[in-house]
């Protein structure tokens, strides 16, 4: 007698895969945290080594997504976030192997106080758990945030985006290999293999599997995220990144910060969006600014003010009104807002009101100017004459980061191993008991 089966709708049997992957994620969290530093370290100096020994498989992948994605329109600047090349590969083998060089942070013990009972009480280290992560199209971030995790103890569950879905794939299969050649269980990293946003709401309701959710992308998957979970979330927040330039600015100084800002690579999340000038100085400061944007393909979205004082000093290509969106926006790209400020309180007023809370710089000779910046801008990294573009883990002395937090509890800014750690209270007695 045949006995006939009902077969699972697709999504039902996409969603258990889901679970089951968290599942085994978790199953493989203990071994791992349990394991010394000494072989999570050792699993991430494997990955460093596969970067290099497969890196032509990787590329080739890579290639693919890369091949897809400029066929389906994607603009430069997703598909250069997108890219990997020899040099990214090698960066980011190195990238492993600083983390994999860092201080344990397991373990660590606070400061312990003796109670007036004769008990010690303080704090021990410890992983957060099973950290799912949900990002869009780096494949950098697979590594990244892995790695970490692997270092501080954390088993992790990927759901990168379809664009990168080859690449992601590649990367992945050299973590799992890196760390059962490790002894460690493979299954402490794993990579939901669905493109479906359906995973994604699953995978987020996870309670009890998944202990904290990390999006780190744009402002519309950070929104789904939050909206979505019903597990823990970190916010890694989008960059909506200024610098202004103060009427004691040296010319030549602000020149390079904001150049470096903008143009080194403008698809990252911590690239300046918005240019604020001293209106009391824009005749010196703008036009030279103006130029060296202009010079690099820069687009200037201009306030009234520095559209007219830039056609007065000719400079008109690549120049064009800001719009009331252009304030605020994320351009990831070679575009820019610019608008002239009355000083200090202009500027700050201007930041608070349309900043993300990522990255803000200021560009000044004067001391009093610099210590108010710093003290008032609301922001996980505020600069003093210096590229926001420093504000990445690696950069940081963290090695690498799983992503930079705008939120203002637990984690702040780059994310290292501290940040993907949380602690636990430990009590030594010797038979006291609460009185009644």
């Amino acid at each position: 007698m045949v006995i006939e089966t009902k077969q699972q709708p697709a999504s039902a049997t996409a969603a258990a895969s889901v679970r089951a992957q968290a599942e085994a994620a978790r199953a493989a969290w203990r071994p791992l945290a349990r394991a010394g530093d000494p072989q999570r370290s050792a699993a991430l100096q494997h990955v460093a080594r596969l970067l290099s020994e497969q890196q032509a498989a990787l590329l080739a992948a890579n290639a693919e997504d890369v091949a897809r994605e400029r066929a389906g329109g994607a603009n430069a600047a997703a598909l250069d976030r997108l890219l990997l090349t020899p040099p990214r590969l090698a960066a980011l083998a190195a990238d492993v192997l600083h983390v994999a060089a860092l201080p344990d942070p397991l373990g660590e013990l606070g400061p312990m106080r003796t109670l007036p009972n004769g008990m010690l009480v303080g704090q021990r280290r410890v992983p957060l758990g099973v950290i799912a992560i949900i990002y869009e199209g780096r494949p950098n971030v697979t590594v990244d945030a892995a790695t970490l995790c692997v270092k501080a103890g954390n088993a992790v569950v990927l759901r990168g985006s379809s664009s990168a879905i080859a690449s992601n794939r590649a990367l992945t299969a050299v973590l799992r290999e890196a760390l059962d050649a490790a002894g460690l269980p493979a299954d402490a990293v794993q990579l939901v293999d669905s493109t479906s946003r359906e995973r994604v709401g699953e995978l987020l309701r996870l309670r009890g599997l998944i202990d904290v959710a990390i999006p780190r992308g744009g402002a519309d998957l950070i929104r789904y995220v939050a909206e979505q979970a019903t597990v823990p979330v970190i916010e890694t927040g989008a960059g909506v990144c200024h610098t202004y330039v103060d009427a004691s600015a040296d010319a030549e100084m602000a020149e390079q910060i904001v150049y470096n800002a903008k143009v080194r690579r403008p698809s990252i999340c911590n690239a300046l969006d918005t240019l604020l000038i001293d209106r009391a100085n824009a005749e010196r400061l703008l036009p030279p600014l103006a130029g060296a944007l202009l010079a690099a393909g820069v687009r200037l979205h201009c306030d009234d003010a520095a559209l007219t004082m830039l056609q007065r000093a000719g400079l008109e290509v690549g120049v064009q009104p800001a719009e009331a969106g252009d304030w605020g926006h994320e351009f990831l790209s070679l575009d820019a807002a610019v608008g002239l400020v009355d000083g200090l309180d202009g500027a700050l007023e201007h930041i608070a009101r349309f900043g993300s809370g990522h990255s803000e710089a200021i560009v000044t000779a004067r001391h009093d100017h610099a210590m108010r910046f710093l003290n008032e801008v609301d922001a996980a990294a505020v600069y003093v004459n210096a590229s926001t573009q420093f504000t990445d883990g690696g950069q940081f002395g963290l090695g690498a980061e799983i992503g930079i937090s705008t939120q203002k509890l637990h984690a702040r800014g780059p994310m290292g191993l501290r940040e993907i750690t949380t602690y636990k209270w430990v009590i030594l007695g010797d038979g006291q008991v609460r009185p009644a």
